[in-house]
């Protein structure tokens, strides 16, 4: 019988994996539906890195299942080669500081 947590679960990881950055989000990267999404997609177009974005409002499993995955209460949910760095305020804060620019170009 088939689990969709598991197979939500293994999709994440699948995701994260094959993708060096990505931001679970309500939206997309052409329409955020909501501020917090589009502070992080605004830093992450600042910076100039492609990236791709899953629409947790798409998939109520997805939105439940990204808050297991990552042990993070919120979204945004960045992900940057298979590490989870955070929601919006600590994208924010690494942005500011210079560090995320480091992590994506590592």
């Amino acid at each position: 019988m088939s689990n969709p947590v598991v197979e939500t679960f293994d999709t994440i990881k699948n995701d994260i994996k094959e993708h060096n950055v990505v931001l679970y989000m309500k939206g997309n990267k052409l329409m955020p539906q909501c501020g917090f999404s589009a502070r992080v997609v605004d830093i992450l177009n600042r910076i100039g890195t492609d990236f791709e974005t899953r629409d947790v409002l798409q998939d109520d499993i997805l939105r439940q299942s990204i808050k297991e995955f990552s042990d993070w209460p919120t979204l945004p949910q960045l992900y940057v080669k298979g590490e989870f760095i955070g929601g919006c305020d600590i994208v924010t804060e690494l942005f500011q500081s210079g560090e995320l620019q480091k992590i994506i170009e590592a």
